[in-house]
């Protein structure tokens, strides 16, 4: 794609940003993406914060459910090394962000075993601790 002005983008984006409510389904939370060569620098994104899901009257965690993020793909406008007429040259680039959470079910093999993606981490992190260090 050709170089752009971020100045039509900045004005549809506010647009945008005032008419859509992004609501996370399952236990997240939100951090900031930020990035200086990026229009908008700036982007909401959304963690899972649980394994499990939280249901039930009393939102106990339940491990038969697994937190998983939901992604969102837009257009961002990154600057490159080029100037035209005293300003910056965007180019069109297409990101996926994480937008919120929701529940899926898990596998019942994996409900309770070692095949979790949060387990395997765990475990990937036990089995390095216990490698024999090289002299």
């Amino acid at each position: 794609m050709g170089p752009f002005s971020p100045q039509p983008y900045a004005a549809a984006m506010a647009a945008a940003s005032h008419h859509q409510s992004v609501t996370p389904l399952g236990q997240g939370q939100h951090g900031i993406s930020y990035d200086p060569t990026r229009y908008p620098k700036y982007i909401p994104e959304a963690y899972c914060l649980c394994k499990g899901c939280l249901m039930g009257i009393y939102g106990e965690e339940n491990f038969h459910f697994r937190s998983t993020p939901v992604y969102m793909p837009t257009v961002i406008l990154r600057r490159t090394s080029s100037c035209a007429g005293g300003r910056y040259v965007y180019t069109e680039d297409y990101i996926t962000i994480p937008v919120g959470c929701t529940c899926v079910p898990e596998q019942e093999k994996e409900a309770d075993g070692v095949n979790s993606s949060i387990d395997k981490q765990e475990m990937k992190l036990l089995v390095n601790q216990k490698k024999p260090v090289s002299e």
